[in-house]
């Protein structure tokens, strides 16, 4: 099909999951959508065992999960490990409805925690997220719901509170979803008590309602480095690898997930923002980008390809050119280690689908999908193959790929 013609797919997008029970508790840019996690999905059956290396928000395994089907799924942000345990949880009647008593009756007397001084995250420039008067009301909720849940954290049962305290975040925020980065809005609106209380209430009301449905196949999330699979305990080997790894366009997850991660204090200093991105494939936010200078890569059986553009980058005469080039040799390099260490997790057979999209520095084509491909025949894999899903949302030149191949050892 001539590019021309190839349309946006909002179903293959966040867009289509935002009224999908779980899959619509909260947003992160950009995440792909149910329908396409679903499809692929379709070829499995319940013997099958999903492999999702980049959690993200537990699409690939939430969608198994609600299919009867095994998936283990894997992150290095901690935030995102809480996030996808709560989403793939089974949740008893007796302990929602334990939820809306106790919190009703914390709202109720949120008032009397307002008029003292609560604990503000020291996320850098604040009030360009929130007012003054609306982050007094949230530092109140937070201590209210701390006093009388605890602290967030994957041994405390009460995620769903916490999730719905991250969607109020959000929703009383200035942040704005209308390009492909999260922007902010112009001015941020003062909310009152009683606003609060009342959004809280059904944005936790309409959490709640979306727990209804059991989760019956066994989704597991685990830590680790997607570089590593080889050293992370209680992965085994897998007939199915789904996935959308980071692209290489410099977006950063963690600058979108900060505010969630300050709140509930899965980063307490800037600078584990900063560190966690660097240990990210692809991340540059914040001292990450500084570090790129002295990076060398350790394996250096790379596709020819990809030296080409690399070198093509760095010898424009751009200010940023040397840090771009960097920045692109050390995305595939890692995304190189990550198909390396694959190799031990999955069984004869294995098949292999990554959602990832091409990106482009100073008019120089990084075809994402050309060099996966590359990089997966030098290690061996066969079957080789990839079709444009969607255009995406930004450049002309820039689609979403579905990248796939089969590990015949």
């Amino acid at each position: 099909m001539p590019t021309s013609k190839i349309t946006r797919r909002s179903d293959y997008t966040f867009q289509y999951n935002h009224r999908l029970g779980r899959h619509g508790w909260l947003r992160l840019t950009p995440a792909y959508s149910v329908k396409l996690v679903s499809e692929l999905l379709d070829s499995a059956s319940t013997q099958s065992v999903i492999l999702d290396p980049f959690s993200g928000t537990a699409t690939t395994g939430l969608v198994a999960g609600e299919r009867g089907i095994k998936a283990d799924l894997v992150d290095i942000n901690p935030f995102l490990i809480w996030f996808g345990t709560a989403k793939c949880q089974n949740y008893k009647r007796s302990h929602i409805e334990e939820i809306k008593s106790r919190c009703d009756r914390l709202l109720k007397n949120l008032i009397d925690l307002v008029e003292t001084e609560n604990w503000v995250p020291p996320l850098y420039n604040i009030q360009r997220w929130w007012s003054d008067p609306t982050l007094k009301i949230l530092s109140a909720l937070r201590e209210g719901l701390v006093l009388e849940f605890g602290e967030p954290s994957l041994r405390n049962s009460y995620h769903l509170l916490w999730v719905a305290f991250c969607r109020l975040l959000i929703e009383t925020s200035s942040a704005k979803f209308d390009h492909v980065s999260m922007s902010f809005s112009d001015s941020v609106f003062p909310f009152e008590i009683r606003q609060i209380q009342t959004l809280f209430t059904d944005i936790l009301n309409s959490i709640l309602d979306t727990t209804g449905d059991r989760i019956t196949g066994d989704v597991n999330i685990h830590f680790g480095d997607s570089r590593n699979l080889g050293d992370i305990n209680n992965l085994q080997k897998y007939t199915d690898v789904i996935t959308s790894p980071p692209y290489p366009n410099r977006m950063s997850y963690i600058r979108e997930l900060r505010p969630y991660m300050y709140w509930l204090k899965f980063i307490k200093v800037a600078h584990e923002a900063a560190d966690l991105d660097w240990d990210a494939i692809g991340g540059t936010w914040g001292s990450a980008t500084s570090r790129l200078a002295n990076w060398t890569p350790t394996d250096r059986e790379l596709p020819d390809r990809l030296y080409e553009i690399v070198g093509a980058i760095a010898a424009l005469d751009r200010k940023n050119s040397h840090l771009m080039a960097q920045y692109v040799m050390r995305y595939f390099h890692d995304m190189h280690l990550h198909f390396k260490s694959l190799r031990s997790r999955l069984c004869p057979g294995g098949r292999l689908y990554y959602i990832v999209g091409n990106s482009s520095f100073y008019g120089i084509q990084v075809p994402t999908q050309e060099i996966f491909k590359l990089s997966l025949h030098r290690l061996g894999y066969t079957n080789l193959s990839s079709h444009i899903l969607r255009k995406r949302n930004s450049k002309k030149e820039l689609f979403e790929f579905c990248v796939s191949a089969r590990w015949h050892p």
